[in-house]
Parts: C-alpha cells; sequence; structure tokens
C-alpha cells in the first residue's frame, strides 16, 4: 500500500475496535495489563493514523487482535519447593500469606517490560519463583531470610511489580517476597526535619497523599510533596523507586531518588541495620549511598526515610516553546540547567519526530496554535517542542520562568503558551494504557534510556537514533527530560511491528549495545535488572565490579539474594 492509499484510507476515519472488557481474574491478561483492571486509554485517531502509515500497516491489520493471553493460567506448574519448607515459612507469615499456585508465582514474578509481556501474552510460564510471601513485619523477613540463607534458598522482592528491565523474573526459583501488601505503613512524620519515614512497600499515591494531607492527616502546619512522579507513580512503591535509583518527571527541581533518600533499613542474610539520618556526615564512604540502587541484591530494603517539600500548587506556571531545530532546543535546555536561577520541575525537550507525533496527537496542528507555527515557519520534520513547569516560592517560580522565556527567545523558540504542557500533564500517568491497545495488533512499543553529558549529547542522539531507524518501518521518538549543569538523559521510545519475541531480543539488545558504546549509562532511571546485567563489566570496568562483588559477598555469601541482579 502506498503512503498516498494510506493517507486516503485515513481520511476515512478507520477506529479499531480496541479491547476494553475487564480481563478474567486468574487470566495471562489480568497480569501483564497496565495499570486498574477496568481502565483503559486507545489511541487517538491522529496517533493512530501516525502509526499506521510509519509502519506500513492497514485498517485490515487492526481488525483481529494476536496474542491476547485471555486464558486462565491453569494451576499446572508445580512448585520445587518441599513440604517441609512450605510449612516453615506458613509458621512465619502466616498460611493466608502464603501461595504456591501457579497464578500467584507467575504474577509476583513478572514485571511491565516488552520481553514479559510478549511471553505473557504467547502464555508462557518461565522464570518464576517457587513460593510468593506477603510479610507483615520487619520481623517476619528477617525469620524469612534466616531461613533462606540457612537452606540457599533464592530471593526476590516485589514492591509495584512496574520493573522494565526484567527486574522481577526468578530463573533460579524461591521464594518471592511482596511488600506493598502490609509492609506500608507510616513510621514516623517529622515536620522540624522536613522527613518522612515510611515501610518500603507504601504505593506512590498514597505517599504523596499523606504529604498534600499533612494538616490533617499528620497533624502537620504546611502541606507537603515527595516531588517524586516517574510516569509508573501509580503503580510503584516508595522503596522501589530508591532499590532501582528512579526518576520523576518534576526530578529536575526536587531531585532523583538517589537525592531524595537520606536513610535506609535494610534486612540481609549476615543481620540488620539502618543508616543514620543526619543531612551530612564525614565518617567516610556513605553505607547508605553504597545501598541505594541496590535492586535487591544485598538485601532487603523494608524502610526509608525520605526528603519533603512544601506544597505550593498554586506557585506552578506551565511553559511551551517550539524551536525550528533540534539543536536550538537543546542549546535552551542546557542554558536553562546551567544558569544561577534555579531550574524548572517538569522540563522535557523533544526531537523533531517525537514533537511530530505530540503534534498529531494532540491535534495541536489543527489548533489556533498550530497555524501560528505554520506562518512562523516552523516546519514538520525539523521543529522542536521545549515544555515544562516551574515550581517553589512564587517569586522564584516567576522569576524562572521569566528567565526561561529569555533564553528560549534567544535560541529563537517560539512561545506557544503553557496550553500543550498542561494537555500533555493531563495524560502524564494514563499513556501507558495505549501499549496494551497498540500489542493487542502486534504494534510493539518500548523505551530505552541512557544518562549523557552535554558534550556528548549530539553524538549520542544520532548513533542511536540512526541504529533504530535502520529497521524497516519503525517510529523512532526522543527527548530528553531529566536536567542536570552536566548533562541529561535521553530517552528513545521505538514503535514497531515484530511477530517473533527472539526477533524483538535481537534488536532491542543490540539497541542497548549502541547506547553503551557510545558513552551513554546502561541506565537512568529504570534500573538494571537482568536485561542491562550482562554488560554490567564492561560498562563500569572489572575494578567496580569486584568493589561490587566484594560488598555482595559480604552481605550475601551464599548469593541468595535477586541472584544474577546487577551482573552480579
Amino acid at each position: 500500500m502506498t503512503k498516498d492509499s494510506l493517507k486516503a484510507a485515513h481520511k476515512a476515519g478507520f477506529i479499531p475496535e480496541w479491547m476494553e472488557s475487564v480481563s478474567d481474574r486468574q487470566s495471562f491478561r489480568s497480569i501483564f495489563k497496565w495499570g486498574a483492571g477496568d481502565e483503559f486509554k486507545n489511541p487517538g485517531q491522529g496517533f493512530l493514523n501516525v502509526i499506521k502509515e510509519e509502519l506500513g500497516l492497514a485498517d485490515d491489520d487492526f481488525k483481529i487482535p494476536v496474542r491476547i493471553g485471555s486464558s486462565v493460567v491453569e494451576n499446572s506448574c508445580k512448585t520445587a519447593m518441599s513440604a517441609e519448607d512450605i510449612i516453615l515459612f506458613e509458621s512465619i507469615v502466616g498460611r493466608e500469606n502464603c501461595f504456591i499456585d501457579t497464578y500467584e508465582r507467575l504474577k509476583y514474578s513478572t514485571g511491565k517490560a516488552m520481553e514479559d509481556i510478549f511471553n505473557l501474552r504467547e502464555e508462557k510460564i518461565e522464570n518464576i519463583s517457587d513460593i510468593v510471601l506477603h510479610p507483615g513485619s520487619k520481623e517476619d523477613i528477617q525469620d524469612i531470610l534466616r531461613l533462606c540463607h540457612e537452606k540457599r534458598i533464592p530471593v526476590h522482592v516485589y514492591g509495584g511489580g512496574s520493573s522494565v528491565t526484567l527486574g522481577l523474573t526468578c530463573p533460579r526459583g524461591g521464594v518471592t517476597l511482596v511488600m506493598n501488601t502490609h509492609m506500608n505503613k507510616i513510621v514516623k512524620f517529622s515536620e522540624i526535619n522536613r522527613t518522612i519515614s515510611v515501610e518500603a512497600g507504601m504505593m506512590g499515591p498514597v505517599y504523596e497523599d499523606l504529604l498534600n494531607n499533612a494538616p490533617e492527616k499528620l497533624e502537620a502546619v504546611n502541606k507537603y510533596t515527595g516531588g517524586h512522579f516517574p510516569q509508573s507513580f501509580e503503580y510503584s512503591t516508595v522503596g522501589g523507586w530508591v532499590a532501582a535509583l528512579g526518576s520523576g518527571q518534576a526530578s529536575s527541581y526536587y531531585g532523583d531518588a538517589y537525592d531524595l533518600v537520606v536513610s535506609q533499613e535494610y534486612v540481609t542474610p549476615k543481620g540488620s541495620f539502618k543508616t543514620h539520618d543526619f543531612p551530612a556526615t564525614a565518617t567516610g564512604p556513605k553505607i547508605n549511598d553504597i545501598m541505594k540502587g541496590s535492586e535487591g541484591c544485598f538485601g532487603v530494603l523494608v524502610s526509608l526515610t525520605m526528603k519533603i517539600f512544601q506544597y505550593q500548587p498554586e506557585t506552578s506556571r506551565q511553559f511551551t516553546f517550539m524551536f525550528p531545530e533540534f539543536e536550538n532546543a537543546v542549546n535552551a535546555a542546557r542554558q536553562i540547567s546551567q544558569t544561577d536561577s534555579g531550574m524548572p520541575s517538569i522540563f522535557r525537550v523533544s526531537d523533531p519526530e517525537e514533537t511530530d507525533v505530540a503534534m498529531k496527537m494532540y491535534n495541536l496542528d489543527k489548533s489556533i496554535i498550530g497555524r501560528v507555527m505554520a506562518l512562523k515557519g516552523l516546519k514538520s520534520g525539523s521543529r522542536s517542542l521545549l515544555m515544562g513547569q516551574t515550581e517553589g516560592d512564587k517569586a522564584f517560580s516567576n522569576n524562572l520562568l521569566k528567565q526561561i522565556k529569555k533564553i528560549c527567545s534567544t535560541n529563537y523558540g517560539s512561545n506557544l503558551s503553557g496550553y500543550p504542557m498542561r494537555k500533555w500533564h493531563k495524560g502524564r500517568f494514563s499513556d501507558p494504557y495505549m501499549r496494551d491497545a497498540l500489542n493487542d495488533f502486534g504494534v510493539l512499543i518500548d523505551t530505552l534510556e541512557a544518562s549523557v553529558t552535554w558534550e556528548n549529547f549530539t553524538n549520542l542522539y544520532n548513533k542511536v537514533r540512526n541504529h533504530i531507524k535502520k529497521h524497516p518501518n519503525t517510529i523512532c521518538m526522543t527527548h530528553a527530560s531529566h536536567f542536570y549543569d552536566q548533562g541529561t538523559n535521553l530517552y528513545f521510545i521505538f514503535i514497531t511491528k515484530m511477530g517473533d519475541i527472539g526477533e524483538f531480543r535481537t534488536f532491542q539488545r543490540s539497541i542497548i549495545r549502541k547506547i553503551e558504546e557510545n558513552c551513554g549509562s546502561l541506565s537512568h532511571h529504570h534500573g538494571i535488572g537482568r536485561m542491562m546485567a550482562p554488560l554490567m563489566e564492561k560498562h563500569l570496568g572489572k575494578a567496580q565490579m569486584d568493589v561490587l562483588r566484594a560488598i555482595k559477598k559480604h552481605f550475601d555469601p551464599y548469593n541468595i539474594m535477586n541472584p544474577g541482579g546487577l551482573g552480579l
């Protein structure tokens, strides 16, 4: 089908019969579906047209769903856990918190990586734990780890289940600890210290609701925010944010999870400890820092103390600018990041391909904004979108916006008002639902991201994007969304159609290698899991990996804690 005939077909406004039925409780689909079981978000006509045109698809490609994973998970995978050990675990957490049926074990051994989802859609059962436990306290976890250490049983930790790096798979079976069921309580709130201590299994929305309503719920004087809003916010835990070194959409102002955590409490096979909550110390290398991002490889994070910030939504100011070229937008973003006026909270720069897709997704090309851009010569294929939001004290927020406008103007940016930013903001947590709808018709969407210095930004962007675009009929949308004086991140979203998991795995791993070969980090905020683990030694070097191995050996001499995670 030619592009002209595709365009003609699009004008007819064909809309697929998207699947919007609630999945059966014990089905494969109930495991891989994103978010709430009764919530759905389907691609709009603009986005669907882009996908059909770029992937060379026709209406017929969206008429019959494939690999929908609607079957019930049969209890067919026998646990390797002995009856004696099952009884011992039941004596610790109670029979009601101990599960050996196939569905529960599969559910808690699976994340949201495209490879996880592909396997579940094909109704495959592999690399699952032998038993799922829902501990109720730190003491439960101490007893569980003592038993597992003695019997050499692997232990894995499940927070909210949003891992996209194969971080939850259990190649050696063993135990999965589910933290969000019971380990989700507040431990301490200190308004004078501006900190809150919570158990690691507290979910993001509960955490933020506590802080936003601190006067009513915590007897505080002011309202607060945690400042951490990853796209997985609604389905991730506070402990998971720190364990995988996550970064929220407002990180440029508030900081990454690494910056937000003050102290942590761990249970390890060699004992338990809690790091101090001093704001700063000169007592040697900080164990608190060593444990950040350890992904369950050294022990179980049971509670943590986090920084909090005053909640002032009324002072936020949104901005959007369109630049004639990506280079102009990147230069403006760097200058904003390196100014002494402070940082916006949300801050994003989209490359030309992502900019064009966004314009069509939100129907902005046909709006007054689109007509204004056309008059200014901001052309599809080269224009680049920069948008964000300032927060904090009213005077600070207003002054920062003023400085941003100056810098953007100097770099030939056209002010589009805050409207496109507010439009994006409304869908920032619901957009992942669209992946399920597209996957139903064999259209795969995946993301890979890396940290990069300013001086290597253009090289990494060009090398990785060119590599992805060599694959026929593939969309590659790229943005930067976390900014620092020294650099930023690059977030690659690729959309294509593949019918074979092996083909997808080969393509995806080749992108990861291309990122590493061109001086990008293996991950900026998704973590390592088992997806990046094989490249960890090449990326960090043997000397640094030997340090991690020594720490692992100290805390976990029998390698029971998430074996294979972090490449250890």
